[in-house]
């Protein structure tokens, strides 16, 4: 524990180069610091995330965790749906977890945001949404990413790649994620925004939706391949698996050689993928800092602070600039 400890240290400062977005930078120095300075005594926070079955989500886990850590009067359990289309799994695990009498407050990253309203209705104990906002008078906060203002930075860092890659018209198509998920929209938009703030064009009449998934990106990529055989400048993804798999599936079609490939997470993978020449960039965000704080605000709550309503993780965009010390940071929080 000491060792990973250490590590989830040493890569907090390297993430601190990185160049953060939104009001609040939420490094983990400053979480930790908050962290030794709530009580916390006893109380039993209750993680409920979307899935634990991936990457991304892997980071938010390791940062709640290490808020026990550092505070280890905290106990802090984590769970989540076998995927991030389990919907009737994961609105069990809340609706059970919110009836147990087992937890102080819970922290929740909602599959469907508009169920979880209903299921957390009347609920006296503390809730803090993570990722994914709960529009409901009894969740103190929302700690994650501003995913249209990120995913405009990335948009507009697409639109210059393209032009450097010689694109004669700058042309963008999203593969998103789950057709009416509030993050999924919120980064449809960022993109479009970013995009055609820069100059290019968004076709949001052609937006393919692969549930999160990197196989149905695939299907989607194929499907834009033939409908473009001409080539696309810019492929925007709602995350990085699905970046990284249409890429795979563009790969030797040379109308799309140059093709831009942007992700959303900032994932080992993804870096590896960018260093390796593969998918081209991706807005990064701080999912560690994102459990860590989730958590923390939720120990704050119980201890009677006002909390902010919106609590910003921060984010970047990972290229061939930075992908290797990305990467070296995400590896230091999982202690590798």
């Amino acid at each position: 524990m000491k060792k990973r400890l250490l590590a989830m240290l040493l890569a907090g400062a390297m993430c601190a180069s990185l160049a953060a977005c939104g009001g609040n930078n939420g490094g983990t120095d400053d979480a930790s610091t908050d962290g030794g300075e709530t009580s916390g005594e006893g109380y039993s926070i209750d993680v409920i995330l979307k899935t634990t079955a991936s990457e991304y989500w892997s980071y938010v886990q390791a940062g709640a965790l290490s808020y026990m850590e550092k505070n280890p009067d905290v106990k802090v359990e984590v769970k989540g749906a076998s995927s991030e289309t389990a919907y009737d799994e994961q609105q069990n695990m809340i609706e059970t977890d919110l009836n147990s009498g087992a937890y102080d407050a819970f922290v929740i990253a909602p599959l469907q945001a508009e169920t979880v309203v209903t299921l957390v209705a009347g609920k006296e104990a503390p809730i803090i949404a993570v990722d994914t906002d709960i529009d409901a008078p009894e969740v103190k906060a929302f700690v994650g990413t501003g995913n249209e203002e990120a995913a405009a930075m990335g948009g507009k860092e697409a639109v210059a790649a393209a032009e450097a890659a010689g694109w004669p018209e700058i042309k963008a198509i999203a593969i998103s994620g789950v057709e009416g998920d509030s993050t999924a929209m919120a980064r449809l938009a960022g993109y479009e925004k970013g995009i055609e703030e820069a100059g290019g064009e968004f076709l949001d009449g052609e937006i393919q939706y692969a549930n999160a998934v990197a196989d149905q990106a695939v299907t989607c990529m194929e499907a834009i391949m033939q409908n473009h055989p001409e080539g696309i400048a810019i492929i925007v993804c709602n995350n990085d698996d699905m970046a990284m798999a249409a890429a795979r599936a563009a790969k030797g079609n040379e109308a799309y050689a140059n093709t831009i490939f942007v992700g959303f997470d900032g994932i080992q993978s993804a870096c590896n993928a960018i260093l390796a020449g593969e998918e081209t960039m991706s807005v990064a965000q701080e999912a560690f800092d994102m459990g860590y704080m989730a958590v923390e605000a939720a120990v704050k709550a119980l201890d009677g602070e006002t909390l902010d309503e919106f609590i910003d993780s921060g984010c970047s965009v990972v290229t061939k600039d930075n992908a290797q010390e990305r990467l070296d940071t995400l590896k230091g929080y999982l202690g590798e």
